[in-house]
């Protein structure tokens, strides 16, 4: 009798496996879906770059078109189309880095990520799926939004023959490219949420990169905003979609820098989170 309860406690306590529930990175980006989706400030402030994107592009070639009359000389020989309808970005980029952040910092603030890191304890899975996810999706709002401010900017221009189209030279690389741009940021905005795990510190991180530091370098010397300026991810990213007149960079330059930037955030965010317990 003692044997046979033994046998059956055994049996009883030993854990079976189910092969059919192995932890696959595919199952990771499914549950980082899951997560994605569920929460009310993503569609929010997805909707908000939208609106920042489409509405400022509107605006700002509306006002262009409404006084170009009274322009200066100089004014209308820098005077870009594309540009004009596109630079809603340079203010929704802010939404979509700041959506970044919270992705990764909420989970921090929450105490979620570390119930994502007791299924996933190879930890960086989960990174990657994070990763994955957010530029699938804000990659496809991001094409979406740059496109219909380019149509709606470019449809205000007309008014005064200033419009271009979709096919006209560098046109279509730089509508694609504002979105690679938009989804860049966020991803550097993510990585800085790892690195961090505070949200308010990765915002304030975000804000200073982009919004900050550009305009204080100015006020520095010129050798200093000349060798140091053109570098820094805001400033590639507008040679990378814009490439302005005097711009330092070439776009494909501006891009490989801007590539290097969110690559650099991102090994920081997955050292992090190797080397570190949630």
């Amino acid at each position: 009798m003692t044997t046979a309860v033994t046998d059956v406690r055994t049996e009883s306590s030993v854990t079976p496996r189910y092969p059919g529930m192995k932890v696959t990175q595919s199952r990771v980006v499914k549950s980082e879906w899951t997560k994605f989706r569920s929460l009310r400030s993503t569609n929010i402030t997805l909707l908000i770059s939208v609106v920042l994107t489409v509405g400022l592009g509107a605006l700002i070639s509306a006002v262009i078109a409404s006084h170009w009359d009274t322009a200066s000389a100089s004014d209308k020989a820098d005077f870009n189309a594309v540009v004009t309808s596109l630079r809603g970005v340079n203010i929704s980029q802010l939404a979509v880095g700041v959506l970044g952040v919270l992705l990764i910092s909420g989970e921090y603030a929450t105490g979620m990520i570390r119930a994502s890191l007791t299924a996933v304890p190879k930890r960086l899975p989960v990174l990657w799926a994070k990763l994955g996810v957010f530029a699938g999706v804000v990659g496809v709002v991001a094409v979406i939004s740059t496109f219909v401010s380019f149509f709606v900017g470019q449809s205000l221009l007309a008014s005064h023959n200033l419009d271009v189209s979709i096919g006209s030279s560098h046109a279509l690389r730089m509508v694609l490219g504002a979105a690679a741009y938009l989804v860049l940021v966020g991803i550097i905005g993510m990585a800085l949420g790892g690195v961090m795990r505070n949200t308010a510190a990765g915002i304030s991180s975000l804000v200073a990169l982009f919004f900050v530091i550009p305009p204080v370098l100015d006020l520095l010397p010129k050798s200093w905003s000349d060798n140091i300026g053109p570098y820094l991810p805001s400033n590639a990213g507008d040679a990378f979609w814009g490439h302005p007149t005097g711009a330092h960079l070439s776009a494909l330059a501006g891009f490989l820098v801007l590539c290097g930037w969110a690559a650099a955030a991102v090994v920081a965010a997955a050292i992090r989170l190797k080397e570190r317990d949630a």
